[in-house]
């Protein structure tokens, strides 16, 4: 029995459908899940991510395994991020949405511990940061903020920069206008 990789079961359409919301419904999880750097990955993130990526494979293509079918799929997911991308370039909203904001950890030598509570991380997880920036004490750093791709700045006290407010006033004049 010989097949022909390019008939394709379902309509089009379907498919591009089916992938469309997958990816929007994956978008959602991923952002519920929190900020985890790709590169901080545990295994079990890994394993995670492999399945399911596999199981929402045969939801985006259903019975259709041809050709025509997974290049639909894969260039609606491409259309989805470039919609995607666009819409966050343009609309802070939906990037502050899509993206995130950056979470304060560490202010003033102080843990935030409402906010490693939301974001999940543990404290030794953030002394880990912390030594990669060559910090051994928490009083030691004037901020530490979790960012939006997942690392963690860090501003130690020592390297604030020195502000100094002149002893004069300074007023600012209006022109008239005639």
């Amino acid at each position: 029995m010989t097949t022909n990789m390019w008939i394709f079961d379902q309509t089009l359409l379907v498919i591009a459908l089916r992938s469309a919301i997958i990816f929007g419904v994956i978008l959602i999880g991923m952002r519920l899940t929190g900020k985890r750097e790709i590169g901080q990955m545990t295994p079990f993130d890994l394993v995670l991510l492999l399945l399911i990526s596999n199981a929402v494979q045969n939801a985006m293509t259903g019975p259709d395994t041809s050709v025509t079918g997974g290049l639909v799929a894969a260039g609606t997911l491409f259309v989805a991020n470039i919609i995607i991308t666009r819409v966050v370039w343009r609309f802070g909203k939906a990037r502050r949405w899509v993206e995130g904001t950056p979470t304060l950890l560490i202010h003033d030598g102080n843990m935030v511990k409402k906010n490693l509570m939301k974001e999940r991380i543990t404290h030794e997880e953030l002394h880990q940061a912390l030594r990669e920036h060559g910090i051994t004490k928490i009083e030691e750093v004037h901020l530490a903020v979790l960012e939006i791709d997942g690392s963690i700045s860090v501003l130690k006290k020592d390297e604030l920069p020195t502000i100094t407010r002149p002893h004069h006033h300074i007023r600012f004049l209006k022109k008239k206008t005639m």
